[in-house]
């Protein structure tokens, strides 16, 4: 026998270090995309200023619950505002083309 490596001999080290290396990047991606999520929180309080007017944010939560398909009475209760005001967002929204119109970015 040869001290020589046989030509099929396997180093597991550099898979497991891109195994690492893409399991950190999925943890950054998955951190990345809770916040995304956060964002979009009707209960969120910087979906309305002080007075209790939204604020763009608050209307851009409106518009996205729209969006997917949820009725002015499931707005109005989740984003704690009235039912006339969830009406006022839906016709704002539809103005705006519905599920067509361009997303606003949460910021």
């Amino acid at each position: 026998m040869t001290d020589k490596k046989s030509p099929h001999a396997f180093d597991p080290k550099p898979v497991l270090d891109l195994i690492t290396s893409i399991e950190a990047d999925l943890q950054r991606l998955k951190g990345l995309i809770e916040q995304q999520a956060e964002k979009f929180d009707p209960a969120n309080p910087h979906n309305k200023t002080p007075d209790g007017k939204l604020t763009e944010e608050g209307v851009e939560c409106c518009y996205r619950m729209f969006d997917d398909g949820k009725s002015r009475y499931t707005v109005a209760q989740q984003m704690k505002i009235s039912f006339a005001a969830a009406t006022h967002r839906f016709n704002g929204w539809r103005k705006l083309g519905g599920k067509k119109r361009t997303r606003a970015l949460l910021g």
